[in-house]
């Protein structure tokens, strides 16, 4: 069984940092491709990022382009968001999610969700 825990999240200031991290289990890490969703209240699940297994390729909503990083650690078995100059729109609970294959598609696990919550 597939399991995706995240962490990181918390209040923060409008132009501050936070690192999110999604600690995985249960698969061979290193084979899939790893992303990361969000869905504010009242809102739909957003597309933030994505990473391939390797780390070579990534890919961003553009809400969120040039502000946040998306990274892993195979050794690990961790992927990472980094999210800086925050902006009180980025409030929303954040999912890491797994993919099936080795290239980002839909993905098939889903982590519980940290909130992120952003003051002006």
């Amino acid at each position: 069984q597939v399991q995706l825990v995240e962490a990181g999240g918390g209040l923060v200031q409008a132009g501050g940092s936070l690192r999110l991290s999604c600690a995985a289990s249960g698969r061979t890490f290193s084979n899939y491709a790893m992303g990361w969703f969000r869905q504010a209240p009242g809102k739909e699940r957003e597309f933030v990022a994505s990473i391939n297994w390797s780390g070579a390729n990534t890919y961003y909503g553009d809400s969120v382009k040039g502000r946040f990083t998306i990274s892993r650690v195979n050794a690990k078995n961790t992927v990472y968001l980094q999210m800086a100059s925050l902006r009180p729109e980025d409030t929303a609970v954040y999912y890491c999610a797994s993919s099936p294959s080795r290239t980002w598609v839909q993905p098939d696990y889903w982590g519980q969700g940290t909130q992120v919550t952003v003051s002006s």
